[in-house]
């Protein structure tokens, strides 16, 4: 029988936050994949789990996950844990994970601590409704995918979560002011450690703030979405730069009747099908 991979959430901060569950996992199975074994040996001494451990990250991740899943499949038991927090989560263990699925090796999820879900839950914004994009492509390894990504978070109305390394924090805040205008935003950095700091402000604010500051550990930036009422203005502006004809015609385009185009060229000019009647059939 194949062997299961168990994706252990480790603490990001505070220690008191590792699961019981996930210290007798770590002491049961056969290996530790750790993304940084000489980070993950002091959180295993601590714990006092002696299972050995082998080395898996982002410079390994596709030949390292093929070498695992043989293991697994000859009935190897694999933790994969992660520097902080929950593996797979803007993490190699994502290719990992995806190769046994396709090796039809069992996988299994011990929850726990996640950085992106403390800062939201922290953040004093909307909650109900969020995406997740991680760091964002630096300047220097591709400028062009970082323009396109900060062009469609402008038009994002969930709650964004980033994450950001200190010495790319204030490009990544002036990119976002230019790209986004000036939102709300929440700062979140050391995490359930003792000099926790969430800092509820605005994009212009952040800035002004790091002028004179100098950026200090990991930082979580949870950003405020565009507000439907924003986004509404916004089609409608652009719909207005369209003829009422060929506003129908890219509804009819979609194979939308003639009456229920109507209706919608209406609703997105802010105006009564009435309207939009007379003035298609006016003349009849």
């Amino acid at each position: 029988m194949a062997g299961t991979l168990y994706l252990c959430a480790t603490p990001i901060g505070n220690l008191g936050d590792m699961t019981p569950r996930v210290v007798e996992t770590l002491k049961a199975v056969d290996l530790i994949a750790a993304e940084d074994t000489r980070n993950s040996i002091k959180l295993l001494n601590h714990f006092e789990i002696h299972t050995p451990m082998t080395s898996y990250h982002e410079f390994n991740k596709v030949e390292k996950a093929m070498e695992l899943v043989g293991k697994l499949l000859s009935g190897t038991n694999v933790a994969l844990i992660t520097d902080a927090g929950t593996p797979a989560i803007s993490d190699p263990g994502e290719v990992l994970v995806q190769k046994c699925q396709e090796a039809g090796v069992p996988v299994t999820s011990l929850p726990g601590a996640a950085a992106c879900i403390t800062a939201l839950t922290l953040s004093g914004l909307s909650t109900r409704r969020f995406c997740f994009e991680g760091f964002l492509p630096t300047e220097k390894a591709d400028k062009k995918e970082r323009r396109e990504l900060l062009s469609e978070l402008a038009k994002e109305s969930r709650t964004m979560i980033l994450y950001e390394a200190p010495h790319h924090l204030k490009s990544t805040l002036e990119d976002l002011y230019k790209a986004l205008g000036d939102r709300r935003i929440t700062l979140c950095r050391e995490l359930t450690k003792k000099f926790e700091t969430i800092l509820p402000t605005t994009l212009a604010e952040a800035l002004k703030k790091y002028e004179s500051e100098e950026p200090r550990g990991e930082y979580v930036l949870v950003i405020e979405g565009k507000s439907r009422e924003e986004k509404r203005r916004e089609e409608q502006a652009s719909f207005e730069e369209l003829t009422i004809e060929e506003h129908m015609a890219r509804y009819e385009s979609q194979g939308i009747d003639h009456k229920e185009a109507m209706k919608l060229v209406a609703k997105d000019r802010g105006v009564s099908k009435r309207e939009i009647y007379a003035h298609l059939h006016g003349g009849e």
